[in-house]
């Protein structure tokens, strides 16, 4: 696993690219938030957690990562192959049929690293929850992460999850939040507002903290490692996370006119111009 800052963000260019790759190939998929959450799976699977590419289901004795924003698959399959759960060249089947790479993630075909079927929002911090109380249940001390879209919590399901990590003293858990600002139908502030999501999650008896660099490798680590200071104190733990929409293609970035969009052949062009290869495409 690379450990220096330049070998980390070179995983991120590469990660960028596949992400294109994927999208354009099939004319389907979510570029934007992918994009915008690079850093983020690259710190979480080449820095911070404890796990073993000899997948299996039981997760016993190792970290746990729940997406629950599963239309950012393309992120997630990129890292996780390029982190040894399948052939890299796999990601050349995204959103085929009867690929194991569907648009939003599933557990059917039995996909390496994928723990539930995400993409109906609202639900993954019921699961990761669930995840946590059984380690404690199996006194297991490896924690369990999550991440979430900031759109996705205008779901009420979530809110439910909230209240019950805190009543439940769930303090091996980590959810993350993209605050990137943007949803399918415009800004999240014009679609639904949900006002200051740090004075809601302190509300229902979270630790909170916040990474504004969220695009910053270095930065996305050293919260991280901080959140984990926080768990085993009788608290949930939630990291809001900044990150720009697009991160990294000059055209996407700052808009949700990408959240659901694929690039033509000169946007492709222009956005693996912009990420240069430097682990090798598939």
């Amino acid at each position: 696993m690379p450990h220096n800052t330049q070998q980390l963000e070179d995983f991120v260019t590469q990660v960028r690219r596949d992400i294109l790759r994927q999208v354009h190939k099939v004319n389907s998929g979510h570029p934007g938030g992918s994009l915008g959450c690079a850093e983020f799976f690259v710190a979480l699977y080449q820095e911070i957690m404890e796990y073993s590419t000899d997948f299996n289901m039981d997760g016993k004795n190792e970290d746990l990562f729940f997406l629950s924003n599963g239309h950012i698959s393309p992120v997630f399959y990129s890292v996780l192959a390029r982190s040894g759960f399948f052939p890299v060249e796999e990601l050349a089947t995204f959103r085929h049929i009867d690929s194991r790479l569907q648009g939003h993630p599933t557990t059917h075909e039995g996909l390496p690293g994928i723990r539930i079927a995400s993409g109906s929002l609202g639900q993954g911090m019921s699961v990761a929850i669930g995840a946590a109380e059984a380690k404690k249940l199996n006194k297991d001390t490896h924690l369990v992460y999550s991440l979430h879209g900031d759109g996705e919590l205008q779901e009420g399901q979530n809110w439910e999850a909230i209240m019950y990590a805190a009543a439940h003293k769930v303090d091996n858990l980590i959810a993350t939040v993209d605050l990137n600002g943007q949803q399918i139908d415009g800004s999240t502030d014009d679609v639904l507002p949900m006002g200051n999501i740090k004075d809601k999650f302190l509300a229902f008896g979270w630790e909170v903290l916040e990474i504004e660099k969220g695009n910053n490798i270095v930065e996305v680590i050293k919260g991280i490692k901080e959140a984990q200071q926080l768990t085993g104190k009788g608290k949930p733990v939630c990291i809001l996370l900044h990150t720009v929409m697009g991160n990294g293609v000059d055209f996407m970035m700052h808009t949700h006119a990408w959240h659901g969009k694929a690039p033509n052949d000169e946007q492709l062009a222009i956005g693996l111009e912009q990420n240069p290869e430097t682990l090798g495409d598939y």
